[in-house]
């Protein structure tokens, strides 16, 4: 690898689910007026180059995960850097399953153990009737490889799961796993550059 991150990871922006705490997994939800607004402070920084910051390397690809908020939110930041987003079926979201459309509240309320194993992102978890994180795993670890063969510096704007387990692949810290990522979060893929993550007000993933 080179001496600067090559890839770097997106949180979509809010939704009212997100808001409201409620299981999207692969929902079509759109991006709610903050989830909007976050994505153009996000396209903003995304405008600097790669790290967010002045001086950057310009990014040269935008990927997306084809779900409703992310493609919004990608689209947000095409009109500002000039890229069209190249969408991936295995960035998406996990497939939350029988937990799909319900509360956090209710969830919690019926299956406590089941439920702090998801907030705890225990590496063995699974929705029930729905997808596993280690099967998640499998597609996104193939999403960012050939992500890496490609034009580089890639932002590639997903969803929260996606980002925690891309992290706890390539950092092979358990903290990842159970870490909450922000709504409108850039963050380092490269270890090295990753110091926990940052943005807006931290929401579940779903």
């Amino acid at each position: 690898m080179g001496s600067s991150p090559r890839v770097y990871l997106a949180r979509h922006g809010q939704t009212a689910y997100n808001l409201e705490g409620r299981f999207q997994g692969q929902l079509p939800v759109p991006l709610d007026d903050t989830g909007r607004a976050q994505a153009a402070e996000l396209a903003e920084r995304a405008a600097t180059g790669a790290g967010g910051r002045a001086g950057g390397t310009p990014f040269l690809a935008l990927w997306c995960s084809p779900l409703l908020r992310a493609r919004e939110t990608a689209d947000v930041v095409a009109a500002t850097i000039g890229l069209q987003p190249r969408e991936d079926e295995r960035l998406m979201e996990t497939d939350a399953g029988d937990w799909t459309d319900r509360t956090f509240a209710g969830v919690q309320a019926e299956a406590p153990d089941a439920f702090a194993a998801f907030v705890s992102g225990e590496p063995d978890f699974a929705f029930p009737g729905g997808e596993s994180f280690a099967q998640q795993g499998i597609r996104v670890a193939a999403a960012l490889a050939g992500i890496e063969e490609g034009a580089l510096p890639a932002l590639v704007v997903c969803h929260g799961g996606v980002i925690r387990i891309a992290l706890f692949q390539r950092a092979g810290r358990s903290v990842a796993m159970g870490q909450r990522v922000p709504n409108g979060a850039l963050i380092p893929l490269d270890p090295a550059e990753y110091a926990g993550v940052g943005g807006g007000a931290a929401t579940q993933p779903s």
